[in-house]
Parts: C-alpha cells; structure tokens; sequence
C-alpha cells in the first residue's frame, strides 16, 4: 500500500511543477536535470565534476555531455583541480550565473503561483508536511536536531490550549469533559483582562509545531503568582520542554516582583512533579478529591522567589 501511495504522490507531484516538460514550465531552454546542475553550480561549495556527479546520483557519461553543452553555450569552464590534477574543476561564467539566477526567480514565481492558490491557513500545514516527507526519506535518518522556541501566543493558541490539555488527559488519565471546561475557564479569565506585566503565556514549538504550554497567573493572595496548565504534547516529550517553560514562568514571576509562585495539581501525573521538585518547588498539602470523573489527590506546590 506505501509502495502504491508513493509512486501515486510521484506522479501528482512531477505533473503538478511540470517535471516532464520543465523548460516549457518554466520558458527555459534548460531541462529539470540541466537547471539542477546549474543551481549545485551557483550554490554548492562542490565544484568538481565527480562532487556534482556524487550529490545528483548522476551517470558520468550523461553528466559530461552536458557540462560539453554548457561550455559550449559559455555557460561554463572546466579545468584540472589545483588539489587534484585528476579532477575536473568547474565553475560558471558571467553568463552561467545569469542563467542560473534567471533560472531561480522564475522557479520561486512558479512556486508563489502555485502557493497563491492554497489557503493561507493550509500553507503551515503543507510545509510541514513537506518538511516531514524530506526528514524520513533523506539518505543519512540521522534525526536532525530539535528546534524548540518558546514564544507568546499567536491567534489560534488559546483554543489549541483548550483543545489539546482536554484531548491529552482524556487520552492518558480518562478524565472527563469538567477538566476541558475548568481549562475553558482558565484561558478565558486570562484573555478577558490581559495584564503583560503581570501574567503571561508561552507556547513551545518543536520543530515549527505547537508542542506545550504554560500560564503564568496573578493568584488571589497578594504578591503571589500561580502557575497553571503545563501541558507538553506526548510526542514532544524528551527534550526538557516541561524544564523550559516552568524555568521561563519562574523568571517571568521573578522579575514581575511576586514574591512565591504556587500551583495546583494531582498525584497521577508523575512526570510534571518530577519537573516542578527540580525547578525547586516544594509540596506544602495534599487533599483527596473526586474530579473529571476520577478520584484523585490534589497537591499544592510552593516555591519562594
């Protein structure tokens, strides 16, 4: 079934930036093939005939008949390597690089055509998707390094929020619909009197994508600040995103002038008090309850700022 779903994306994929016929596509006189040579040529640091042969899977005899085009046309030069007499080295001319950035801005018009008619709320989606087909298949599968950034909501975060703290605890604890409603409370008391100064939200990305959460709370008592909702996608879970975001709360509170930050939660989640007993938070009480359809134990938190 992957062998079929794959060589189905091939073909609506060549058809779709007009692979098969690419100088008429792009009103070049360049095949796909030949504008890629092109493209190494202006942008690789790789400038031997075997280094473009290696990085393109091309055959030698096919690459060596169009590097024979290209001097011809003046597009470029070939001469021995100075480290390597045995290799050719090769670089463009004036005139190749025109042909190259040519080549270029009307391939990123054809592309700014083709993403013109896709919505603009499904292109993040669609670079994603992109970006993970690229990840999976490419020839080393070494996982490339995670990019996490921690950053203020966007439209669209607060009812992630919502969404993925009721869909996560459902998943993982079985709790019911009053935790997506005490969360609904939660973020809507946040959004109905922002006060920057004094309370907060960050959102984690792993890679571009939303992966976890953190609230940072005027609390009743005065001079003190609460903590609320930690939330890190299972998925993104391993790479200390928890750690960050209850550090950046903590320094948020500090620098605000609280003078202790608190939170509330329960006993069963195991990983979020590991968390909060490292950023040096210290239990003060516990106190059995029935919530979200569970009983359970409530835990208070404190740490002195």
């Amino acid at each position: 079934m992957a062998v079929q779903e794959i060589r189905a994306f091939n073909r609506f994929y060549t058809n779709l930036i007009g692979a098969l016929d690419y100088s008429r596509h792009l009103h070049t006189p360049y095949t796909l093939t030949e504008a890629r040579v092109l493209y190494e040529l202006a942008h690789s640091r790789r400038t031997d005939a075997a280094d473009l042969r290696v990085e393109l899977s091309l055959d030698a005899g096919h690459l060596s008949r169009m590097l024979s085009k290209f001097e011809q046309d003046q597009l470029v030069t070939r001469a021995p390597s100075e480290q390597d007499a045995r290799r050719q080295r090769i670089e463009l001319t004036p005139q190749g690089r025109e042909a190259a950035t040519l080549l270029e801005k009307r391939a990123e018009d054809a592309v700014g055509s083709l993403l013109s008619e896709v919505p603009e709320e499904d292109r993040p989606r669609l670079a994603e998707a992109m970006r993970t087909v690229r990840e999976i298949l490419r020839d080393d599968r070494r996982p490339a390094p995670a990019r996490i950034e921690l950053r203020g909501p966007n439209p669209g975060d607060l009812g992630w929020v919502i969404q993925r703290n009721a869909a996560v605890y459902a998943a993982e604890f079985g709790w019911n619909s009053e935790y997506e409603a005490l969360v609904a409370r939660i973020v809507a008391d946040f959004a109905a009197d922002p006060d920057p100064g004094c309370e907060a939200l960050w959102m984690a990305e792993l890679d571009g994508v939303p992966a976890g959460c953190v609230f940072c709370v005027r609390d009743d008592a005065p001079g003190v600040a609460r903590l609320r909702l930690l939330l890190v996608e299972p998925g993104a879970r391993g790479h200390r995103i928890g750690d960050r975001l209850v550090e950046r709360c903590i320094s948020f509170a500090r620098d605000a002038g609280y003078r202790e930050l608190v939170l509330w939660t329960n006993d069963v989640l195991g990983a979020a008090r590991k968390i909060y007993q490292r950023a040096g938070f210290e239990l003060v009480a516990e106190i059995p309850h029935h919530s979200f359809g569970k009983d359970l134990v409530g835990q208070d938190w404190r740490l002195a700022l």
